[in-house]
């Protein structure tokens, strides 16, 4: 459950969304960590999604992750209601598309905020509410030749 507080949006803080987007391209978690620092934050945390190896007990090849062309506008509106809902002092979200293998990372969500509890509370936030309300999907390819489809993401 998210914690409402009475002052969202650390103060001097211009725009805490430093880094989003959707990329067929490999995540760097470098990128991201270097992208959500700042110098106010006791706290910064950092979730990392990755490509496991099985799903409901059969063996996972490979995903694939697609995307709504209004994805990254619904990235953004989760961005701002997580930065206007915590003191987030700088936040970020990143999903890949396109194939992906196994131990590949998918998806990265980060948040630096004066005090560590702050920042697991919105990092929570950020990447569930990513994964209930941006239109990504992924189609997981198994090992015995079945695939399927999973909804929004």
């Amino acid at each position: 459950m998210a914690h409402t507080y009475d002052h969202p949006g650390e103060q001097g803080v211009a725009d805490p969304i430093r880094l989003l987007g959707i990329r067929d391209t490999p995540l760097s978690l470098d990128e991201v960590y270097a992208a959500v620092g700042d110098d106010a934050a006791g706290g910064t945390t950092l979730f990392v999604g990755t490509v496991r190896n099985h799903d409901g007990g059969t063996d996972v090849d490979t995903l694939g992750y697609s995307c709504h062309p209004s994805a990254e506008a619904e990235l953004r509106r989760v961005a701002e209601k997580v930065a206007a809902g915590y003191p987030v002092r700088a936040l970020v979200a990143v999903h890949r598309v396109g194939d992906l293998r196994v131990g590949d990372i998918a998806v990265i969500a980060a948040v630096s905020c004066a005090h560590r509890g702050e920042a697991f509370e919105a990092c929570r936030e950020l990447i569930d509410t990513l994964k209930h309300e941006v239109p990504i999907w992924k189609h997981q390819r198994f090992s015995d030749g079945t695939e399927e489809w999973v909804g929004a993401c």
